[in-house]
C-alpha cells in the first residue's frame, strides 16, 4: 500500500504580491493623473519621477517577480510590464532629450501610449477571469491610455485632461483592489468584495 503525499501549490508560502503591485500602480498613477487632468500645473510633473522609479517601477517589478514564484502568469505579466512602463516613463521624461524631435515629439509619445493601450486591451480580456475589481482597473486603464495617446496625436489638451480624470478613476479602482487584498488576507475572510471569477 503506497502513501499519497499532498504537496502544497507552488509559492503557497509566499504572501500575495498583488496588494503591493496594485498599491504601487495606484499611487503612481494617481499622482501623474492629477497632473494630466490639470488639477495641478504640469510644471510640477517632476514630482512623479521618483515615484515612477521607486514605487511604480521597482516595487511593481518586485511584485511581478513574486507572482512568477507563485505561478501566476497574469499577475507576473501585468506587474513586471507596468513596472517596466514606469521605469521607462521615468527615463523618457526625466533623462531623455526629445528637443531634437521638434513637433514630431507628440507623434512619438502618441505611439508609446498607443502601444501600452494595445497591451492593456489584451490584458483586459484575461482580467475577465481574475476578478471584477481587477477587470475594472484594466478597463479604465485601457481607456486612459487611448485618451492620452490620441491627446498626443492631436495635441489636444482636452483629451489629455480626460485621460487624466479617467486615470484618477483607474487609480481609485486599483487602490480598492489593493485594499481589499490586504484586508481580506489580514482578516482571513472576505471583508471587501472583489467579485472573484
Amino acid at each position: 500500500m503506497s502513501e499519497t503525499t499532498t504537496r502544497p501549490a507552488p509559492g503557497a508560502h509566499i504572501a500575495d504580491p498583488a496588494a503591493l503591485g496594485l498599491g504601487a500602480f495606484a499611487l503612481t498613477t494617481f499622482v501623474l493623473s492629477v497632473v494630466n487632468a490639470g488639477i495641478v500645473p504640469d510644471k510640477v510633473e517632476p514630482v512623479v519621477f521618483g515615484l515612477a522609479f521607486a514605487y511604480g517601477g521597482v516595487a511593481q517589478l518586485a511584485a511581478g517577480l513574486w507572482e512568477f514564484a507563485k505561478g501566476n502568469t497574469f499577475g507576473a505579466t501585468a506587474f513586471c510590464s507596468y513596472g517596466a512602463f514606469w521605469l521607462s516613463f521615468w527615463w523618457l521624461t526625466g533623462h531623455t532629450d526629445l528637443s531634437g524631435a521638434g513637433a514630431d515629439v507628440n507623434k512619438g509619445l502618441g505611439v508609446y501610449l498607443l502601444a501600452w493601450g494595445i497591451f492593456t486591451l489584451y490584458m483586459t480580456v484575461a482580467a475577465i477571469r481574475v476578478s471584477g475589481a481587477v477587470l475594472l482597473v484594466f478597463v479604465l486603464l485601457t481607456i486612459t491610455y487611448f485618451l492620452l495617446a490620441f491627446g498626443e496625436f492631436g495635441t489636444s489638451s482636452g483629451l489629455t485632461k480626460a485621460g487624466g480624470y479617467v486615470g484618477l478613476l483607474t487609480a481609485i479602482a486599483a487602490w480598492y483592489a489593493s485594499f481589499a487584498t490586504v484586508v481580506n488576507v489580514t482578516f482571513k475572510r472576505t471583508v471587501m468584495p472583489t467579485l472573484p471569477r
